[in-house]
């Protein structure tokens, strides 16, 4: 059956240009990925089993399943399946594979293709409004590979879902809200999806829902965004996940990894702790792969309170410079203050001038300007192959004296006191120690799987008490040595002390 559906799709792609797929959102299950979703179900102990594929496309996933209950699950009597799909240029398509699926089945299969739009059909339904007798249905099984892409903040999709919408959402967890809805009690999901969803507060709403009402039993992580959709130039990274409609959380999480493959031939296995996965007050997810990163969470999660509540503050840098070009200047001049950029960030010091262009501003607008004062710059992108996420740099005001007032391109963050205190000498180096060692770079991108450091979710990451930031700094101050080694060293006599 999956044979056939693909084809047929093969055949579709090979007919509609890609930017046209990709301005509908469409991207299409691999054969190996749909049949290893497919097996990630715990298929009811029913006779009747109904099935949900919303955003159908071709009907892959679909097939998958149907072929994967065949199968193995013969005490099935009768498969239900319903199938959302709007896009009027593959329902012909989808139709034609239906009834195909309904002749191949050998148990007794029912498809219905509703083409409403998903979302919106049912969204008084999701927001409580619906006053008369319920009319969204229930289903046991939902398989899902959403569409991708942005709405505007003001889309008449994210209006009618504000409970899991924060400024301008991606369509994707909002389909994946509304299948969770979709879903029995006990009911079971497995989504393709990015991995975006899983910190930052942009998605805080989506998730505080999503992990509310349902809980995480299974994750897959590709460890390339080549490895699944190959040749369609998704530049997100992918996950799978199962979850279940439960409040009741589970001891543990299978998280699984394919290793440069898309056959799913080379697969990693870890079972970690629900609550190492699941953690913090913003309900992060972090996408272990081993025991050495469960061993990295549980150790940085030894310090338990985040930088804000020791009175620091990662900030992003407060200068876009090519929105301001008229300002920027080649060399000190009248009324110009120094302009860091991340090219000034070089092996935990500062090196300022450099030479470069515009490393000056004028000091004309007092929103991009700060106070010269002791600092940590933290670089806020670097690419997918520079050995570190977290690259910092220690700024000491005295070594300028010259100026009272400097500015940062926004594309470092830096970290400052939260009440203008005094950022001394000892707790900038100590804020060196802990971001230079291997344990927090190895934390950041278990956290988040982008080369952007964000400022928020930095700050929300466990930190060491600032006496021991200042004890830190010390030993540092002392040794002379600001390699990562040496960092690692003093961290871990805090750390294990």
């Amino acid at each position: 059956m999956l044979d056939y559906i693909i084809s047929q799709t093969e055949e579709y792609i090979a007919s509609m240009p890609k930017d046209v797929r990709k301005s509908f959102g469409q991207f299409f299950t691999p054969k190996a990925a749909a049949t290893f979703m497919a097996e990630m179900f715990d298929i009811p102990n029913k006779k009747i089993i109904k099935i949900l594929d919303p955003g159908a496309g071709s009907g892959i996933l679909s097939s998958a399943l149907i072929e994967w209950i065949n199968k193995y699950h013969r005490n099935v009597k009768e498969i239900k399946l319903t199938c959302y799909e709007n896009c009027c240029v593959i329902t012909p398509l989808l139709l034609k594979n239906l009834e195909f699926l309904e002749k191949a089945s050998k148990i007794k299969l029912t498809t219905e293709l509703i083409t409403d739009d998903y979302l919106l059909s049912q969204a008084d339904d999701f927001c409580g409004k619906f006053t008369g007798t319920e009319n969204h249905r229930k289903y046991d099984i939902i398989i899902g590979n959403p569409p991708y892409y942005k709405l505007g903040k003001d889309s008449v999709e994210a209006k009618a879902m504000p409970g899991v919408c924060y400024g301008a959402p991606n369509i994707y967890f909002l389909f994946a809200s509304m299948s969770l809805f979709n879903l029995v009690n006990d009911g079971e999901m497995v989504y393709i999806i990015p991995r975006s969803w899983t910190s930052g507060a942009y998605f805080s709403r989506f998730r505080d829902y999503f992990l509310t009402h349902g809980k995480i039993t299974d994750i897959h992580i590709f460890t390339s965004r080549k490895d699944l959709f190959n040749g369609d130039s998704v530049l997100q990274e992918t996950m799978i996940i199962k979850v279940k409609k439960t409040e009741k959380t589970p001891d543990l999480i299978k998280i699984t990894a394919s290793v440069g493959s898309r056959e799913f031939n080379n697969i990693t296995e870890v079972s970690v702790p629900y609550d190492t996965v699941v953690a913090g007050d913003e309900r992060y997810v972090y996408l272990v792969t081993s025991q050495e990163d469960v061993d990295v969470l549980q150790n940085v999660n030894k310090f338990n309170k985040p930088m804000t509540s020791i009175g620091l503050k990662m900030k992003t840098g407060l200068t876009v410079d090519f929105r301001n070009k008229e300002l920027l200047r080649n060399s000190n001049e009248e009324n110009t203050v120094p302009l860091f950029y991340s090219q000034h960030i070089k092996d935990g010091r500062v090196v300022f001038p450099i030479g470069k262009e515009n490393e000056y501003i004028t000091d004309d607008l007092p929103g991009m300007i700060q106070n010269n004062r002791n600092y940590l710059f933290v670089k806020r992108f670097t690419s997918k192959e520079e050995h570190r996420r977290l690259q910092s740099a220690i700024y000491i005001a005295k070594n300028y004296p010259e100026y009272n007032m400097i500015s940062t391109q926004n594309k470092i963050n830096f970290i400052d006191t939260v009440d203008n205190s005094e950022m001394t000498e000892e707790l900038v180096y100590g804020l060196y120690a802990v971001i230079n060692s291997t344990l927090y770079d190895k934390y950041y991108r278990i956290l988040n799987g982008s080369t952007q450091v964000n400022a928020t979710e930095m700050n929300t990451i466990p930190f060491p008490a600032r006496n021991d930031l200042e004890y830190m700094g010390r030993q540092l101050m002392d040794s002379g040595d600001y390699t990562t080694m040496c960092c690692d060293r003093i961290l871990s006599e805090v750390l294990y002390e």
